[in-house]
């Protein structure tokens, strides 16, 4: 994994493992609340107890997230050895620092605060504010510097392509929670892989699985202004897709998101289907398509006996994936087609509340 990718998984961890020696030469294993500050992986403590010992010795500090366990049927029917996870991780190895300078403990309490109280809630965080000038002088700061750091990230690059492949199609079919975003980083770490058929895309454009807190604000940019975003604020929106049961996406050869769709599931009974859009670049050349077949073929979605949507002009398009309009509403002069992808028979069941989807796809 590139330096990059590995100094966001520590700064991302929900917590990191601290190994050390005390000078008597015993063992340390911590778990502790780190934050990258700058060029350093920085923790805190009171200024009494085992952290002290550490101070002036070498240590390693990691982190890692698993991707997606690997079960030995996906490669052999047989043999219980090719069992595996896949995962990324990363380690910084360098000498345990005590930071003692008031802004740089105030930096990073700040940090501390900023990633796990993101919503706020409290004064900004200075070494000179009345609120904190006695805490920050009386906290233990500690750090050790990022200077060799290695990330690793074992995402199946060591096999063939074909056998990739297989993984990737598996992954989809089985569709446990976590395994839509494996897909995903298993593409990126074998960037040269042909796409899977269910990811089959126009040419230049790269479809998307499992996006997330890094597509939002490009997503969002695209719904805002559609007329039934229209009233809706970009906060909003944006927490909207973060909710979704499943959410997809297509970037193009530069790396842009041209074009996204969403659901809300319950895994049996009911999906609704939002914010179908494409931009208007794509417009016409079956991106649009690609993105329904991959949200409907969700493992989210693919289990629902309905699926719903609202749309005021793109009933073409739905109609060829099975969608039929079965009531149509008036609101403000203009029609809204209430469309029902019906999957198994579900007679006699009440309507939920519907959703809303784009034209232009």
């Amino acid at each position: 994994m590139d330096r990059a990718g590995a100094v966001a998984l520590l700064a991302r961890a929900p917590a990191v493992h601290l190994a050390s020696t005390t000078p008597e030469g015993e063992p340390v294993l911590r778990v502790l609340h780190g934050v990258v500050v700058g060029d350093h992986l920085l923790f805190h403590g009171a200024p009494v107890g085992e952290k002290m010992d550490v101070v002036g010795r070498r240590a390693v500090i990691s982190a890692e997230e698993i991707v997606a366990s690997i079960p030995s049927y996906f490669v052999d029917p047989e043999r219980a050895c090719p069992a595996t996870t896949f995962y990324r991780s990363a380690q910084v190895h360098g000498t345990i620092e005590r930071v003692d300078a008031p802004h740089l403990k105030a930096a990073m309490l700040a940090a501390l605060m900023e990633k796990y109280q993101p919503e706020g809630g409290y004064a900004p965080i200075d070494a000179e504010h009345p609120l904190y000038k006695k805490a920050v002088a009386g906290v233990l700061v500690l750090g050790v510097s990022l200077e060799r750091l290695d990330g690793k990230a074992k995402l199946g690059q060591n096999r063939t392509p074909a056998e990739i492949g297989r993984l990737l199609d598996l992954l989809w079919a089985r569709g446990a929670p976590g395994d839509a975003r494996a897909i995903d980083l298993v593409r990126a770490a074998s960037p040269s892989l042909a796409a899977p058929s269910f990811l089959e895309a126009p040419a230049d454009a790269t479809l998307l699985c499992a996006m997330g807190e890094a597509d939002a604000d490009e997503a969002t940019a695209l719904l805002v202004g559609t007329y039934w975003c229209e009233g809706t604020s970009s906060d909003r929106i944006r927490r909207s897709l973060l909710g979704s049961s499943a959410w997809v996406g297509a970037r193009d050869r530069s790396g842009a998101l041209v074009g996204t769709a969403r659901a809300i599931a319950d895994g049996a009974r009911r999906a609704w289907i939002y914010d179908v859009i494409v931009d208007d670049a794509w417009r016409g050349r079956g991106l649009g398509r690609a993105l329904m077949r991959l949200l409907l073929n969700h493992p989210a979605v693919r289990g629902a006996e309905t699926v719903l949507l609202r749309t005021r002009d793109a009933m073409g398009f739905y109609e060829p994936f099975g969608f039929r309009t079965r009531h149509v509403h008036r609101t403000d002069g203009r029609e809204i087609h209430e469309m029902i992808l019906a999957r198994t028979e579900a007679s006699g069941e009440a309507a939920c509340p519907l959703a809303s989807a784009g034209k232009g796809t």
